[in-house]
């Protein structure tokens, strides 16, 4: 009988830390998915006037809309949850070297702080993302 040991981060996590990751996750998804990816796909008057000032068209608003629902949703499932945390975060350091050099206003800090609060989900659930590839 033999028996192989879990892969490296996976299963050895406490109850609380489980519960931290996971409701951690589960507030990430929802503001991805109704907070901020939901209000670019229904054309809220103010993601409209964001992204005429960035001067990139309305295109990129949906565009990015679609991936903040779908990166949203991903939190939300196990084993995408970390490879949509690495995707957000990438999303994140656009949306702030857009607010930092094309836009007028200093709400730079809001996808920093979403960047790094994901960062964390994407680092505790790395052992998690090469799996997804590995299917």
């Amino acid at each position: 009988m033999t028996t192989t040991a879990p892969a490296p981060g996976v299963g050895t996590r406490s109850r609380p830390a489980t519960i931290a990751l996971w409701t951690l996750q589960v507030l990430l998804g929802l503001m991805f998915i109704a907070g901020s990816g939901a209000p670019k796909l229904f054309g809220e008057a103010y993601a409209v006037q964001i992204f005429e000032d960035l001067g990139t068209g309305q295109w990129l608003r949906v565009v990015v809309g679609l991936l903040e629902v779908a990166g949203g949703i991903g939190l939300l499932v196990p084993r995408l949850a970390g490879l949509a945390a690495s995707c957000l975060v990438a999303l994140m350091v656009g949306a702030t070297v857009a607010q930092l050099f094309f836009l007028s206003e200093g709400f730079w800090y809001t996808p920093v702080i979403l960047g790094v609060l994901l960062g964390v989900v994407a680092w505790v659930r790395r052992a998690e993302i090469s799996r997804v590839f590995e299917r």
